[in-house]
């Protein structure tokens, strides 16, 4: 994960140095309106706080499908930064063991700040493949103890620390005429290791766990050059 900040770090230096286009044709600014799947891992990583959960137990959380927009800077043809906005919600379920089918977590919902700094390698037709690198904060909220959590664990409050972690892409844009206007294909992986704490009524921690996230994000959509 820290070579992957370097690398952004160090393509986004080179970014900031090299001198912007005047009167650049197909603009400065990209928007981009996508449909995304949002397809986590969520295995346990590590168990902090253990109620004695039985052998082999793990879990897993749902794919969730959802709208994306994207706004994106370019300091050069070919050198862009890129954020996106995104929100998307999640079940954690008990994927092995004797609990398997059991909900440890409900409607958590999460929003995936990411900043990536993104490098263009125009082909020949307005086919525009990239590659980028950035980090991820990821923030978290509205989570609710799911029903084994609360009759198991007697658990009624839950917390997900939001975490900093790190994301690659891949993508292309496909210019469609020269007014700005195209198609774009997205592939992001993220790694990030959030920690959850479920307690109960009188406060005390009675379940914690650190999970790789580590979702891929697929998106697909139109994009307006300006």
């Amino acid at each position: 994960m820290k070579n992957l900040t370097l690398t952004a770090a160090t393509i986004a230096a080179i970014a900031m140095s090299t001198p912007a286009l005047a009167g650049d044709a197909a603009g400065r600014w990209q928007v981009k309106v996508m449909g995304t799947a949002v397809l986590p891992d969520g295995k346990i990583d590590k168990v902090l706080v253990d109620p004695g959960l039985p052998a082999g137990t793990d879990t897993r959380a749902d794919d969730n499908y959802v709208p994306t927009a994207a706004i994106e800077y370019f300091f050069s043809p070919n050198v862009s930064v890129e954020t996106i906005c995104c929100l998307t919600q999640h079940d954690v379920d008990v994927a092995t063991g004797p609990l398997t089918g059991g909900q440890l977590v409900a409607d958590r919902k999460i929003i995936p700040a990411t900043l990536t700094v993104k490098l263009h390698m125009p082909l020949a037709s307005g086919i525009k493949p990239y590659v980028g690198a950035g980090p991820a904060y990821f923030i978290f909220f509205d989570e609710k103890p799911g029903a084994a959590a609360r009759s198991l664990l007697g658990a009624t409050k839950l917390a997900f620390n939001d975490k900093l972690g790190v994301a690659v892409q891949a993508g292309v844009d496909v210019a469609l005429g020269n007014s700005g206007f195209g198609l774009s294909l997205d592939a992001k992986r993220y790694w990030v290791r959030p920690t959850a704490h479920w307690s109960n009524a009188s406060g005390a921690e009675v379940l914690a766990t650190r999970h790789k996230l580590d979702p891929w994000v697929l998106s697909a959509g139109v994009a307006s050059r300006f």
